[in-house]
């Protein structure tokens, strides 16, 4: 079978030998991602015909107003995995804490935890942006058989067994690594099924895109500051182009695609930046390293970061491999 006309339920089942602990149910906590995806899909393609679009009248645990389709993903992924009864515990961007769950005998039997931000950069729903769901897939550290705990979800990211999202755009697609490469599967929404359209997706080692939101420069570190002036002078393959669109994934995506690096800050109005380490850093750190790219919090390697609570924030840089080291470059200069 020609590579690119593989499903990814096809290229699930070819490439289950290569989890380290292969049972089947990283298989199928991976099915279970396509479908809710999917469902999550349907109602984002129509959102701007039935009431789904606007705020739901409520703030997440960050203290950000809740969307509509926030809500909708958030419950439509976790009971996804509820159902299949796969998972012991779920942590989400948009819950307090996390969840613990049985299996279908009644036990918590189930060896893996699933993080996860259910619709990225939501505040782009109303205006017909890409949005995006991040995940994360760790195996459980306490012993099977007991409810799992804070323990289970604070790993950090060197210890995830798969990560991924799914970007709602032009097309809608599924991108996601098991620790052998990133491989990204497009939707045909005609059939409902998703097909390998990026097979080994890599990040040049070099880019030419900086994405920053620099209507905050003046709060930034002087380190990015520099940077930022460094992206724009005329010297050699420079001035580079900047890209902001506001919402994680599609910025990532592009720029995996194309060679550019994020960066998300600490600045003097988030002093500790403002993505959280679990949900969101972990899961595009390890896709980046996967795809050959880096990702630091501008002096650390994010996944060797040792988190200390559910929805910890970190600052983040991300992307080709040359322009994070530069990016860290000017950071140390400072540190």
């Amino acid at each position: 079978m020609e590579e690119r006309n593989k499903t990814l339920g096809e290229f699930i089942i070819e490439k289950q030998e290569e989890f380290m602990y292969s049972s089947g149910e990283l298989s199928r906590l991976i099915n279970s991602i396509r479908l809710a995806a999917k469902v999550v899909n349907y109602k984002v393609n129509k959102a701007g015909l039935v009431d789904i679009v606007g705020a739901f009248g409520e703030q997440n645990v960050q203290g950000e107003d809740q969307q509509k389709l926030d809500v909708y993903a958030n419950e439509t992924f976790m009971q996804t995995l509820i159902n299949r009864e796969i998972v012991c515990g779920i942590a989400s961007e948009e819950n307090d804490d996390f969840i613990t769950i049985k299996g279908k005998d009644g036990l918590h039997n189930n060896k893996y935890v699933v993080l996860m931000d259910p619709l990225d950069g939501s505040s782009n729903i109303d205006v017909n942006v890409s949005v995006g769901t991040i995940f994360s897939v760790f195996r459980r550290v306490t012993p099977v058989g007991t409810p799992v705990t804070k323990e289970d979800f604070l790993q950090p990211g060197v210890n995830q067994v798969a990560a991924g999202y799914v970007i709602y755009g032009t097309s809608t697609m599924l991108v996601y690594t098991t620790g052998h490469g990133v491989n990204g599967f497009t939707l045909n929404p005609a059939i409902g099924t998703f097909y390998l359209s990026h097979p080994n997706m890599q990040f040049p080692k070099d880019g030419h895109i900086y994405s920053i939101n620099e209507g905050n420069y003046v709060h930034f570190p002087q380190g990015v500051k520099d940077y930022i002036k460094y992206c724009q002078t005329e010297e050699g393959d420079r001035p580079y182009t900047s890209r902001y669109i506001g919402s994680l994934v599609s910025d990532i995506h592009r720029n995996m695609i194309k060679g550019g690096i994020y960066i998300y800050p600490t600045s003097s109005k988030s002093p500790k930046g403002k993505l959280r380490l679990l949900y969101e850093c972990n899961p595009m750190a390890f896709i980046a390293e996967q795809a050959g790219g880096k990702a630091s919090d501008g002096f650390n390697r994010i996944m060797e970061i040792q988190p200390t609570e559910l929805h910890q924030r970190v600052p983040f840089f991300c992307g080709s491999e040359n322009m994070v080291d530069k990016a860290n470059e000017f950071m140390k200069k400072y540190q």
